[in-house]
């Protein structure tokens, strides 16, 4: 009876529009309050305890390094780049959109990063070009979610320290399912186009992609940089963040020479203010974490699913439409944080490989932020796209059906995001 009280005020906390963050934290405090207050003391180290990761260290400063790519300009390079190569084939700015974003998931390493910084200028061209509002939001949408599979992810960051895998891992697991997604959303994207007649743009010569390509080339050497720096031993992933920041500040004040003082003192401000939100929710999921542990919630869901089924297929399945129905209304990251403790005990009894469990783990929750009705990538595309809500709604179920393929593939067959773990380590 307690445990279902205490998630009862936490959904009702939700609901009303506290922040995730300060919601953990009271229903905690009621929790002891009910129970025991003196626990509030030894407990409460945790919000301390819980950020005290040098892993995660990491987090601001790849937000750091997004926010700097989007205000020098980097943006506008990997769009004329991506335009170039594939706007002749049919449907080609909503290929532009796909392929502008794959490059910028190796920069800015967060969704709605992608969904804020490239989401204006993707959808003020497919307008442009005479696409429809609802194929414009929808696969902004979509594509934004790119960011938050492939390295650098903010989320496999956050993944590794909280199931104790390594990051450099967590980065390659994301690396083929994501570019599946890009895949199946190129294929989507195609087919939508043939079928609404949409317009197609001039084939580029050689010339004008060489020179749209030198403009981006530094740009598309962070990824690079990261992956390369990480797996040649040069550096960890924490040091990796570091080492994409100054170079975002060499290619701002030096290369586009786009940035100003200004510019960047804005950008450690903005930076400053997500990370606050980030190492909060950290901080207090350690805390709920309390209340979780003591009541042995992670136990109890364990056996009603083991109860159901130990086939880790089955077993996935059930996890994948738990996370996808708790995704609707609650936000990625907060989920992240709640359910991986309790989750991963279960999934490691039966065999299912913790790196794997976080790329599967990461893609739900991808598919979360596309879902109505609460979806966050939804309501950022939303607002940067001057698009109606309901239009995005409508927009974005043609581009989850191919996402949620690429989720069934990974249940079916793991190794799809392994094998290249297993060849690198």
């Amino acid at each position: 009876m307690e445990i279902a009280l205490i998630f009862i005020i936490w959904i009702i906390l939700l609901f009303i529009g506290i922040p995730v963050g300060f919601t953990l934290i009271i229903a905690a405090l009621a929790y002891f309050i009910i129970g025991d207050w003196n626990l509030v003391y030894s407990s409460g180290a945790q919000l301390i305890d819980g950020i005290n990761n040098f892993t995660l260290l990491a987090i601001p400063f790849f937000i750091l390094t997004g926010t700097l790519m989007n205000a020098s300009g980097i943006t506008d390079h990997i769009f004329n780049f991506a335009m170039s190569l594939v706007g002749h084939v049919p449907g080609g700015v909503g290929h532009v959109n796909i392929t502008a974003s794959l490059m910028f998931s190796g920069m800015s390493g967060s969704s709605l990063a992608d969904a804020g910084g490239l989401g204006q200028l993707e959808i003020r061209t497919m307008r442009k070009a005479g696409y429809h509002d609802d194929f414009n939001g929808g696969l902004t949408a979509a594509t934004a979610i790119l960011s938050g599979i492939i390295p650098p992810s903010l989320n496999m960051i956050i993944y590794a320290a909280i199931a104790n895998v390594s990051v450099a891992s967590m980065f390659i697991a994301g690396l083929v399912p994501g570019v599946m997604i890009a895949i199946s959303l190129f294929v989507t994207t195609y087919l939508m186009a043939k079928k609404r007649g949409y317009q197609v743009l001039d084939r580029a010569n050689l010339k004008v992609i060489w020179e749209n390509f030198l403009k981006a080339f530094w740009a598309l050497l962070t990824p690079i940089i990261i992956i390369a720096g990480i797996f040649s031993g040069y550096f960890t992933p924490t040091e990796a963040a570091v080492v994409s920041t100054v170079y975002a500040l060499i290619l701002g004040f030096f290369v586009y020479k786009e940035l100003t003082w200004k510019k960047v003192y804005h950008n450690f401000v903005e930076s400053m203010k997500m990370t606050g939100v980030v190492v909060l929710m950290l901080a207090a999921i350690e805390f709920f974490g309390q209340f979780v542990a003591r009541e042995q919630v992670a136990i109890k869901v364990a056996d009603g699913f083991l109860g159901i089924t130990e086939n880790p297929i089955l077993l996935l399945m059930l996890i994948s439409i738990l996370l996808i129905a708790l995704g609707t209304f609650i936000e990625a990251l907060a989920l992240l944080v709640l359910v991986v403790p309790v989750l991963i005990p279960m999934v490691t009894s039966v065999g299912i490989d913790p790196v794997f469990f976080g790329a599967f783990v990461i893609l739900n929750l991808m598919i979360g932020i596309l879902t109505p009705p609460m979806g966050m990538a939804l309501f950022v595309v939303s607002r940067v796209g001057n698009i109606p809500v309901g239009t995005m709604y409508r927009g974005v179920v043609p581009f989850l059906i191919p996402i949620v393929v690429v989720m069934l593939l990974l249940i079916f067959f793991p190794e799809i995001s392994t094998f290249l773990v297993d060849i690198l380590n």
